[in-house]
């Protein structure tokens, strides 16, 4: 049970820090939302930075696990890159690790601000190697991978300004379309004809 407590004290730290950021989550919101018990809280993190870096941590390696299923996979490299783009996201709850980047206690925190840190790096990274795979040699695509990630976080301040899901879905489209290769002159006239 003392895993089981702990992986439950983590997701509940998770959820509460995606809806509330770290600095407004207090560890007995975490307790009450977990239903474990105080004395298993303070077994796995005795102070609340040690939960909040377990609960950051996870969630950054959630996330990039998700991303690399995707970027990582066997298809072409320009459709593991849109499937990475278009996934399903809910966009007006903004990013889990995005969100992060405006919490004082985890940008206060080198530790915390590491993983956040690490999080964009290896984000970035994943992202470049499909470029490259495209052919692509690695400065422009680290730039084209900085681009798509910057226009993922950019879709959920967008979306959750606007209240809309589908200002994400649009930025998305804009950059595939940007991506997409420039037509050859014997393309260009047939669709002018």
């Amino acid at each position: 049970m003392t895993t089981e407590a702990r992986r439950i004290l983590i997701e509940a730290a998770q959820e509460l820090y995606a809806a509330n950021g770290v600095a407004a989550t207090t560890p007995r919101e975490v307790l009450a939302r977990s239903g474990v018990g105080q004395g298993s809280l303070y077994h796995h993190f005795p102070s609340k930075r040690d939960l909040a870096a377990a609960a950051v941590a996870q969630t950054v390696d959630d996330t990039l696990g998700s991303a690399a299923a995707t970027l990582d996979g066997a298809d072409e490299p320009q459709r593991r890159i849109a499937d990475y783009l278009e996934r399903p996201r809910a966009a007006t709850a903004g990013c889990r690790v995005g969100r992060l980047t405006a919490d004082p206690v985890v940008m206060g925190d080198e530790a915390l601000r590491g993983e956040v840190s690490r999080y964009f790096a290896e984000l970035i990274e994943l992202v470049a190697r499909a470029f490259t795979e495209q052919g692509l040699d690695a400065a422009a695509a680290r730039d084209r991978a900085t681009t798509a990630v910057a226009v993922i976080q950019g879709g959920y301040v967008l979306s959750r300004a606007l209240g809309d899901d589908a200002a994400m879905r649009a930025a998305v489209r804009g950059l595939l379309e940007l991506l997409e290769p420039a037509p050859t002159g014997h393309e260009e006239r047939s669709r002018h004809e």
